[in-house]
């Protein structure tokens, strides 16, 4: 039980291999109809559940339709339209600023570099990746959420610490063409199994290659500290 494989590389491929089989439809759990309202959604996402995003922007994407419709809003009434989203009122702001430089500098079109979407108000290099996955196929790196984070760092995959320092390490070890399904595949798994504070191992695919399995293990390697 819990005896991850001896390189993290063969490691990688047990996880693949078995959460492939575990979620064979897994993809991006955002609803959108086009790259704009992606972006938007994946901003509102920030320490923010998917499903909470999802039900604020089935109005929301009613109302404003083009980057315009954001540089133009009244940003107390645009903070009022996203109410209930964590950090409302920032991330108004944020979309508003995102709109004005969409509007200036992109003719109101969402960039397909990574560069320019960091440039963006609100985007970091998390956000940037799903849009340029999701809405340009251009897949640069990893997505590392929290999900993400606390699963490769359990799995034995990492023991990198920070989202920039993990999305690097990952990428040395994950093949290419899974990049954008691994991030999926953990957080399906996440979601489903291997919760932050109380993990189902005696439910779980991987009990018997993770090194943090509560069944075999005293210490989550995910926060470092003892079940």
């Amino acid at each position: 039980m819990g005896t991850p494989r001896d390189s993290r590389e063969e490691q990688v491929t047990v996880v693949l291999d078995r959460l492939y089989e575990a979620y064979p439809d897994t993809t991006i759990s955002l609803n959108f109809s086009n790259r704009l309202e992606l972006l938007v959604a994946v901003v509102l996402s920030a320490q923010c559940t998917d499903e909470r995003v999802n039900d604020v922007t089935e109005t929301l994407f009613e109302k404003y339709q083009t980057a315009e419709d954001y540089a133009n809003a009244d940003e107390a009434e645009l903070a009022d339209d996203i109410y209930g989203i964590t950090f409302h009122n920032n991330k108004a702001g944020y979309l508003t600023s995102m709109g004005e430089t969409l509007v200036e500098e992109h003719d109101g079109e969402v960039p397909d570099t990574m560069s320019a979407l960091t440039d963006l108000s609100g985007v970091g290099r998390k956000t940037a990746n799903v849009v340029l996955q999701h809405g340009h196929d251009v897949v640069e790196g990893i997505v590392v959420d929290t999900h993400v984070r606390r699963l490769s760092r359990r799995l034995g995959l990492t023991a990198e610490e920070t989202p920039e320092k993990i999305e690097r390490d990952l990428m040395g070890v994950v093949p290419e063409s899974d990049w954008q399904q691994f991030t999926h595949l953990l957080i399906s798994h996440g979601r489903a199994v291997c919760d932050a504070r109380n993990p189902s191992c005696d439910d779980c695919v991987l009990e018997d290659v993770c090194p943090s399995s509560k069944l075999d293990h005293d210490v989550d390697l995910a926060s470092g500290e003892a079940w």
